[in-house]
């Protein structure tokens, strides 16, 4: 039930907290270079596992899938950590880290119980050897993308799961940093 409240909030959530962010941080423009790099990189792994992502239609297992369960919210831990730098703000990396360690093992807790009932043993099998999160390199060689029945990454497949609305959140983001660079050189504020 917490899982249920925890994943509708989770959005809800973020929209009041961006503006707090906003107001609050003390960006530069080195501080905002080095937190669009680290973001970029969060870009890059999260669109790799929306090109391997069939949602609803099996198990993935290949690309990113091999080597952490949620590509796709480890690459946001990295736009968070992005971020978190880019704000030149202690309070502001606070917000950022207490927003992400409340929602997303809340998130991932509640996935895995979904994948695990749609895909029994299948999921099980896959759990205990590749971890929920932080990245690790197969153990043995496998041949993954046959495994899931698809031959790899694909360009069409990061489209229909919409990854490139990341991207816009993130330049939106970056810009709204320079634009209160901008306004705190000016005023003071």
């Amino acid at each position: 039930m917490a899982a249920s409240w925890v994943t509708r909030w989770r959005v809800r959530a973020g929209y009041p907290l961006s503006i707090v962010y906003i107001l609050l941080a003390a960006p530069t423009l080195t501080l905002i270079g080095i937190g669009a790099a680290i973001a970029a990189v969060g870009l890059i792994v999260r669109a790799a596992g929306a090109g391997y992502l069939r949602k609803l239609q099996t198990l993935t297992t290949s690309g990113p899938y091999a080597w952490t369960r949620n590509p796709l919210y480890f690459g946001s831990s990295l736009l968070a950590t992005g971020f978190a730098v880019a704000s030149g703000s202690l309070c502001c990396a606070s917000i950022v880290a207490a927003y992400f360690l409340i929602f997303y093992p809340a998130v991932m807790r509640k996935e895995e119980g979904e994948l695990h009932i749609r895909y029994g043993a299948e999921f099980d099998e896959y759990a205990s050897r590749v971890p929920l999160f932080w990245p690790r390199l197969p153990r043995r060689k496998m041949n993954s993308s046959a495994q899931d029945g698809f031959d790899g990454f694909s360009w069409e497949q990061y489209r229909r799961n919409r990854e490139y609305q990341a991207g816009i959140g993130v330049i939106g983001v970056i810009l709204l940093l320079f634009a209160r660079m901008i306004v705190r050189q000016r005023t003071g504020w």
